[in-house]
C-alpha cells in the first residue's frame, strides 16, 4: 500500500486483500450479541463503547479495517482512531451485512 488509506473500502476490496494476503487487522465494533450471530473470520472484537479503553489491543503496523453491522458505528470508530493517530484505519462500507450478501452468502444476516 503505497498510497494513503482511504476513509473506507468496500467488501470486494477487503475480499481481494484477504485472497492476496495483504496484511491487515479486522476490528469488529459490534456488541457481543451481534458477533455471536455472525463474524468475519479473524476479527478482533472490541465493542464501540470499549474502543477508547481497548485501542491498545489493536496491533500496529498493518491497516486496520473496522467493521460493524452496516458501517455507521465502524465509521465513528475510524474517526476516533484517526483522531487518535491511527491514520491506517479504514471503514468497511456496508459492514458484515454487505460482506454476507456479496462475499459470503453462507454467513447469517440479521
Amino acid at each position: 500500500m503505497d498510497s494513503p488509506l482511504p476513509i473506507q473500502i468496500d467488501v470486494e476490496e477487503l475480499a481481494r486483500w484477504r485472497l492476496s494476503g495483504v496484511s491487515h487487522v479486522l476490528v469488529d465494533v459490534r456488541e457481543p450479541w451481534e458477533t455471536e450471530i455472525c463474524l468475519i473470520a479473524g476479527s478482533l472484537s472490541i465493542p464501540l463503547g470499549q474502543l477508547p479503553q481497548r485501542a491498545a489491543e489493536i496491533p500496529a503496523g498493518s491497516p486496520v479495517v473496522v467493521v460493524c453491522h452496516h458501517g455507521g458505528r465502524s465509521m465513528q470508530a475510524v474517526g476516533w482512531l484517526r483522531r487518535s493517530g491511527r491514520d491506517d484505519a479504514t471503514n468497511l462500507a456496508g459492514g458484515v451485512d454487505a460482506w454476507a450478501r456479496r462475499i459470503d452468502p453462507s454467513m447469517a444476516v440479521y
